[in-house]
């Protein structure tokens, strides 16, 4: 993985565990989710906005999740995004979730997400959009 794009810290609430202790599997993906939003907003882009204005999501068509070592309640982690591939209508991106007291890599994920329009059909991402910033 190439130098990270954008970081996004999050901490593991009581909210986010099993009873052992442990983050439930399915909300390393808010996680990943919340770190995407945040790296569109910090390239002006609100998704609120983007909708509301111009007709137009992103959204996730595809994600492949490596589980490689599990979060606990109170860690302190760093979500990363890597912009890996951009197409007409797509963006390849490529993240992981590290927890910062020892480093380790938690979880990688490659996540594609399309630009889909107000019928949430696949749409071309406008060219002022994707010459902005991507």
């Amino acid at each position: 993985m190439k130098p990270h794009d954008f970081e996004w810290p999050v901490r593991v609430y009581y909210e986010d565990t099993d009873s052992g202790g442990v983050v439930y599997h399915s909300i390393y993906l808010n996680y990943l989710e919340r770190a995407r939003t945040e790296w569109l907003r910090s390239m002006g882009f609100d998704q609120s906005v983007l909708a509301r204005e111009r007709g137009l999501v992103f959204a996730v068509s595809r994600i492949q999740v490596h589980f490689l070592a599990p979060a606990r309640m109170d860690d302190a982690l760093m979500i990363t995004l890597t912009l890996a591939k951009k197409s007409g209508a797509s963006l390849q991106l490529q993240q992981q979730i590290q927890r910062l007291s020892d480093s380790s890599v938690l979880i990688r994920a490659d996540v594609r997400i399309a630009m889909l329009n107000g019928e949430f059909r696949p749409t071309r991402i406008p060219p002022d959009l994707l010459k902005q910033t991507f």
